[in-house]
């Protein structure tokens, strides 16, 4: 592809950087990403990857901007209190970046749904704050091939993992079930420190970047930890294991589950 003067001034950082260049920008404006949430994690994502140029990004949430995200959910503002989260987050979009396809799917990801909203995505972001979802996120990108960043976040602690199915391990494979349903609190209970959706969600976009690209070493088999009273990092090396019930050698799960469990707050 060609790109503007404009276009040339806009990713001039990008053109200009080593094992990115025309190649990888041109790579970013192809590419269909996908984030699930637009919350705390999802919303440095969504900002970063307008801003580098991904040409189609898909955003899914089913909920509202309320004044109790704004403390971390940088993407919204105080005026959009109210509004769909996904309408919130689009139009932040559109004023980073005019060139980016935007797509918005205001709805809750269920076994019966996610499917067919993942299958037209080159990379899944799961930015979502319930065990349920992510169980489900992870089943139905294993089961399609696509290749996803899981982060979590809770008070002042993090974690992070990229999985590409087929090479890596999955998040089942890390944990087999969800916990019993009010087991582990969620942000609404138990709070959270809101820069550290900016650390993680950050931390993210640059995973999704580095894979379309197809450079340096992505967070596979290695499950990136972080607490923020100390600020220490430190990483547990990940394998993909035989008895995985999704992605072992002998799976137990073919189909997609719901699992159900009490729900304050679905986006981190």
């Amino acid at each position: 592809m060609e790109f503007t003067d404009e276009q040339i001034q806009r990713y001039s950082r990008h053109l200009i950087l080593d094992h990115v260049g025309v190649e990888g920008q041109e790579k970013i404006s192809e590419a269909k990403v996908l984030v699930i949430g637009a919350g705390g994690l999802g919303s440095p994502v969504l900002l970063y990857l307008a801003a580098a140029g991904v040409g189609t990004i898909g955003i899914v949430d089913s909920d509202v901007v309320d004044l109790t995200n704004l403390q971390r959910q940088v993407i919204h503002f105080t005026d959009d209190v109210d509004l769909p989260k996904v309408t919130s987050a689009e139009e932040k979009i559109n004023k980073i970046n005019p060139d980016i396809r935007v797509i918005t799917h205001h709805e809750f990801v269920n076994s019966k749904n996610i499917a067919g909203i993942i299958e037209n995505y080159d990379f899944i972001v799961d930015g979502t704050d319930n065990f349920p979802v992510k169980f489900l996120i992870n089943d139905a990108c294993v089961l399609a091939k696509k290749p996803f960043s899981h982060a979590g976040i809770l008070r002042f602690d993090g974690q992070i993992m990229t999985v590409v199915p087929g090479e890596s391990a999955c998040y089942r494979c890390v944990f087999p079930e969800p916990p019993p349903p009010d087991l582990v609190p969620t942000c609404s209970q138990a709070g959270v420190l809101g820069a550290l959706a900016g650390i993680f969600g950050t931390l993210q976009a640059s995973e999704v970047l580095k894979y379309i690209i197809g450079i340096g070493d992505l967070l596979t088999n290695r499950l990136l930890i972080c607490n923020a009273l100390k600020m220490s990092f430190r990483e547990v090396k990940l394998k993909k294991r035989a008895k995985c019930p999704i992605c072992g050698e002998n799976p137990s799960i073919t189909t997609l589950i719901d699992y159900d469990q009490a729900i304050c707050d679905l986006k981190q």
